[in-house]
C-alpha cells in the first residue's frame, strides 16, 4: 500500500526544523531514520500533511565521552552505536544491544533517537537506557530541556514530547568502578523485537555486595517498566546464582500483563524471570572484574 500524499522537507539546520515543526504543529511528522514512521505511512495508520526529515540536519548524529557523561546525537544510527570504540570502551552494553537489533538495514538506518520518540513498547533501547539511568535532551521553540528516559515514555507509541519538539541528543551517565550492565532479550524470530527483554546495570560495594541496581522490563506492558520488586530483592546481597535466581523470580512483579499472540501472561512473566537471571548475572560478571 501506498502512503498517503504529503509535502516534504529536508531543512540544512536545527533552526529551520524547529521552525517547520512550530509552523505545521500537529500536521508534520520528523523523520529521521524511517523504520518506524514509513510502514506506518504506508498501512495509513499515520497521514502526516508534511513530513519533516532531519538527515541533513548537522551536529545531530555522534558519539563522545564529555563530563562523564556518553553523549550520543539523536541521529545516530544502530550500526554507528554498535561499531563505536567509545560505547565498547565505556559502556559496552549498548554496542551489544545495537547489534541485537532487526538486521543490517535496520541497524543502517534505525536512529537511537527515533526510536526513543517512536516508544515502540517491545523495543530494546528503553529498558536499556532506563537501567543506565539515561536521559535525553529535546529542542523545541521554547528552549531545550532535558528528560530521564524513564519519565521520557508515557505510553504505548506516546512520551512527553510536545508539538514542535525534537530529540537531539541521548545523555547516558559514565559508571564508576565495580560496575557492569547487560541486556538478555528473547527475541521474536521475524521483527527481532524483543517478546520479553531484560536490562539490568548492578553497583557493588567493597565487599561485594549489591550497592544499587536498576533493571527494566520491555515487551510486557505498554511500556518499559523499571523491574522495582526485582531491584529489592538483589539490593545489599551478593549477586550469587541463589541471589541472582530469587531476583529474577520477581521481574515481572508489579507489571500489569496481557496475553498476546505471543503467548500468555504466566508464559511471558517466566520468560522476564528467565531473560532476567542472564541479564543479572552477566552484569555481576562485569561488575566483579
Amino acid at each position: 500500500m501506498y502512503s498517503a500524499s504529503f509535502d516534504y522537507h529536508a531543512p540544512a539546520t536545527l533552526t529551520e526544523a524547529l521552525a517547520l515543526l512550530d509552523r505545521f504543529q500537529d500536521e508534520a511528522k520528523v523523520i529521521s531514520g524511517s523504520q518506524s514512521l514509513v510502514p506506518l505511512m504506508k498501512l495509513r495508520l499515520a497521514q502526516p500533511k508534511h513530513l519533516v526529515d532531519l538527515r541533513k540536519v548537522p551536529g545531530l548524529a555522534g558519539i563522545r565521552e564529555a563530563g562523564g557523561v556518553l553523549e550520543i546525537g539523536g541521529m545516530t544510527t544502530y550500526r554507528a552505536v554498535e561499531m563505536s570504540t567509545a560505547a565498547k570502551a565505556k559502556l559496552p552494553v549498548l554496542a551489544e544491544t545495537a547489534g541485537q537489533i532487526g538486521d543490517p538495514q535496520v541497524r543502517n538506518l534505525g536512529t537511537i533517537g527515533g526510536s526513543l520518540a517512536h516508544a515502540d513498547p517491545s523495543a530494546d533501547w528503553p529498558a536499556v537506557l532506563v537501567a543506565l539511568g539515561a536521559s535525553v535532551k529535546i529542542a523545541g521553540k521554547k528552549g531545550e530541556r532535558t528528560v530521564p528516559v524513564e519519565e521520557f515514555i508515557v505510553g504505548p507509541l506516546s512520551t512527553v514530547l510536545e508539538a514542535g519538539e525534537i530529540v537531539v541528543q541521548v545523555r547516558v551517565p559514565l559508571p564508576g568502578a565495580r560496575s557492569g550492565s547487560a541486556y538478555e532479550k528473547y527475541p521474536h524470530p521475524a521483527s527481532r523485537f524483543a517478546i520479553v527483554g531484560v536490562a539490568a546495570a548492578l553497583l557493588l560495594d567493597a565487599q561485594g555486595k549489591v550497592q544499587g541496581v536498576r533493571a527494566a522490563v520491555t515487551g510486557l506492558g505498554s511500556k518499559v517498566s523499571r523491574a522495582r520488586a526485582l531491584e529489592q530483592a538483589l539490593t545489599g546481597k551478593a549477586p550469587d546464582a541463589a541471589a541472582i535466581s530469587a531476583a529474577a523470580a520477581r521481574a515481572a512483579e508489579g507489571i500489569e500483563l496481557y496475553d498476546d499472540l505471543n503467548g500468555s501472561a504466566k508464559y511471558r512473566a517466566h520468560l522476564a524471570a528467565v531473560v532476567a537471571e542472564r541479564a543479572l548475572t552477566r552484569a555481576a560478571s562485569r561488575a566483579s572484574a
